[in-house]
């Protein structure tokens, strides 16, 4: 038995909770990758996974292992990464974590053209507003747009920064009270956010409570209701900069004061980063310094 394999499909099965997504992942039949983690199990003489028609969970044993062989594997390839480091040979795979209308808009732009320049490095992009945890997900690479201080255990590199934007459609605009200041949102459909920091509390002014009918965790999904006149919405300007050149939306209480938002690549404080990492970072800073958001 490859042991080291075997690990590595049961940290993965772990991290995924299903034999199959491994199995797809892999291109290999769910069955061989049971056999393998089986054969681990009995290797090593404990239960690691209770296996029903309800799904996978951890034995307290398992719990303990998966940490353990975490640490092997993050040593493991801080080992391979050395290696390539001193060689300068950037490649591999990078697997990332982004918001998903930064990721449809300037992230796209970015990974493309880091694509082009790196060939040999393969990106797998997984694109999710959920905050998750990067380390037990098994990303090696996360974005994370926020007015405030990120607060993690992960360094953390400022890349550019965005403004927010209150937008409506001219239609929902004619046919509505004026809105003037801030306060005047209080009498408006305001659309909210679900993983918005600020709740229910958009930080205008002095902040202002606002309501509304719907309550979505897509900000491109909100800004399509914003569009077809149904109310008002609070969102980056990356997310509505298109409509807004078009003319589909304008954008309204420009002079009140507001935060700004910055971008920042998270990754794990690792010795001996990868190649293939430090030079998507690199890559990524001086992109956004050549190419900054239209404020």
């Amino acid at each position: 038995m490859d042991k080291l394999r075997a690990i590595q499909l049961f940290v993965r099965v772990a991290e995924t909770g299903s034999f199959t997504r491994v199995a797809e992942e892999l291109n290999a039949s769910k069955s061989m990758i049971s056999k393998e983690v089986s054969r681990l199990e009995d290797q090593i003489g404990a239960r690691l996974l209770h296996r029903s028609t309800r799904g996978i969970q951890l034995t307290p044993v398992g719990e303990g292992y998966l940490q353990h062989c975490r640490e092997i594997l993050i040593k493991l390839s801080d080992a391979d990464s050395y290696v390539q480091y001193q060689q300068s040979l950037p490649r591999g795979k990078l697997r990332i974590n982004a918001p998903m209308a930064l990721g449809l808009t300037d992230l796209a732009k970015v990974l493309a053209e880091f694509m082009a320049a790196y060939p040999e490095i393969e990106l797998d992009i997984h694109l999710d507003d959920e905050p998750i945890d990067l380390i037990e997900q098994g990303f090696d690479l996360g974005f994370r747009a926020s007015s405030r201080q990120i607060d993690t255990g992960y360094v953390g590199k400022p890349l550019t920064e965005f403004s927010y934007r209150v937008c409506a459609a001219p239609s929902y605009l004619a046919s509505h009270t004026k809105i003037v200041e801030p306060e005047d949102l209080a009498q408006h459909n305001c659309f909210i956010y679900s993983y918005f920091q600020g709740k229910d509390v958009w930080p205008l002014g002095e902040g202002v409570q606002v309501t509304g009918n719907l309550r979505v965790n897509s900000t491109p999904f909100m800004m399509e209701a914003v569009k077809a006149g149904l109310g008002v919405g609070f969102v980056p300007d990356f997310v509505c900069r298109q409509m807004l050149e078009a003319g589909e939306v304008v954008e309204i209480l420009t002079k009140a004061n507001r935060p700004r938002l910055v971008l920042y690549a998270l990754y794990p404080a690792r010795h001996h980063l990868p190649p293939s990492l430090v030079k998507c970072v690199a890559f990524l800073q001086e992109w956004f310094l050549d190419f900054p958001p239209s404020r």
